[in-house]
């Protein structure tokens, strides 16, 4: 398995340094390969991502050496969001099938796999120190929250499976966010999670298009070109919001202090 770490890093790292240096640390471009798990492990609140293609196999959730635990969720919490054609996964044996879009919680101390021919499963886990049980989140089930507005292109459509309200969770929150036809901006104005890291997973875009990607300190900030099924992991001090070129969406997920999705620190456009 193919396991890509990424170290902690202050805000000043930002400021100075290369486009190539900012891609490094902040970008994670290759998760998603068929017949494979892909991760990357971030030392921001020891989060990991990953992707899980089946392509016609069935693949088991592997242990990762970094987290020094025999399972990867012995002391892990887990989300699942399937990015592809519907697919299973397979919690301590029992499937649970997951269309385009829908979520999964599972609980601390669960053996994971996953199949479906034409499924990409992306994965976020965070430390747990206590076991709530697995839960199925659909797209057409869940109610959105509506928020921004076509007049400044930020119109979209939040999806929230786990963040703080409904189902329990340790550290971890996760949910989908599509933007609406006709807006770019995937979160405007922007804001700082002082207490959380969280990365952003793009999916939807068409091969040739981009969202461009903020991050930094407010007044200090720099850019990145994500492409699809690419992440950007924003930690405590960096603002994150971005502009597409075409319609897409992304998963959020956060991991941190508390699991209260309104604890955040807006920021005037004017101030970034």
């Amino acid at each position: 398995m193919t396991v890509d770490l990424r170290y902690a890093t202050g805000p000043e790292t930002v400021e100075t340094a290369t486009t190539a240096q900012l891609r490094s640390r902040y970008l994670i471009e290759n998760l998603f390969a068929p017949a494979e798990v892909r991760a990357a492990y971030t030392h921001e609140d020891r989060m990991v991502v990953a992707g899980a293609v089946p392509a016609g196999t069935t693949l088991a959730l592997p242990p990762l050496d970094i987290v020094g635990t025999p399972g990867h969720l012995d002391r892990r919490e887990l989300g699942v969001v399937n990015i592809g054609e519907p697919g299973e996964v397979l919690v301590d044996g029992t499937p649970h099938k997951l269309g385009a879009l829908d979520g999964l919680y599972v609980g601390r101390g669960s053996d994971v796999a996953f199949t479906g021919d034409g499924a990409c499963f992306y994965l976020v886990s965070a430390p747990a120190d206590a076991t709530h049980p697995v839960a199925r989140f659909s797209r057409d089930t869940t109610e959105p929250v509506h928020i921004g507005d076509p007049a400044t292109a930020s119109a979209r459509a939040l999806y929230r499976y786990v963040w703080g309200g409904g189902h329990p969770s340790c550290r971890l929150q996760f949910g989908v966010t599509v933007v609406s036809d006709g807006s770019v901006w995937n979160t405007m104005p922007a804001h700082l999670h002082r207490r959380r890291t969280e990365v952003y997973l793009y999916t939807g875009l068409p091969h040739d298009a981009r969202v461009l990607h903020i991050l930094g300190r407010p007044g200090a900030t720099r850019h990145l070109f994500v492409a699809d099924r690419q992440a950007v992991i924003a930690p405590s001090w960096s603002v994150h919001a971005g502009a597409g070129t075409a319609p897409y969406a992304f998963v959020w997920a956060m991991a941190g202090e508390n699991t209260d999705y309104g604890d955040l620190d807006p920021v005037a456009v004017a101030d970034l």
